[in-house]
């Protein structure tokens, strides 16, 4: 994993909002790709990125060396990003709840004012989630 300031940024914040994204976007990945890690690179994964143990105290839980962790956690990085280059299955599951919030927001508006000419919105968005799938 890359550590270190933001591209583009300044300060520790910047470089605390690149982590958290970069936290956010593996715990997504691994919620979808995760069962395909084997069972001890997925405990190792789960204990830097979603129990936020350090490199040592990984190391101090399974007796392998910090670099050993690392090299471990780098190769779960790639291959999590790898499945995902390949299947795509994270970008359609925000691209169908983006799609689910716009038909939420278009059913309120329609309750609020009545418009049921709108409806067709809502069905040309349900569509595109189905041929997404």
């Amino acid at each position: 994993m890359e550590t270190g300031k933001a591209k583009g940024g300044s300060g520790a914040f910047a470089g605390t909002a690149e982590k958290l994204q970069e936290v956010f976007e593996l715990s997504m990945l691994y919620d979808f790709y995760g069962e395909l890690l084997g069972d001890h690179k997925k405990q190792i994964f789960e204990d830097y990125i979603l129990n936020d143990l350090s490199l040592a105290e990984i190391a101090d839980n399974t007796g392998m060396s910090r670099q050993g962790v690392h090299d471990a956690i780098k190769r779960c990085t790639k291959a999590l990003r790898g499945y995902e280059e390949k299947l795509h299955l994270a970008k359609k599951f925000e691209g169908a709840k983006q799609l689910v919030g716009e038909i939420q927001q278009i059913s309120g508006e329609i309750t609020q004012t009545g418009d049921v000419g709108r409806i067709r919105e809502i069905v040309s968005r349900a569509e595109r989630i189905l041929s997404e799938l």
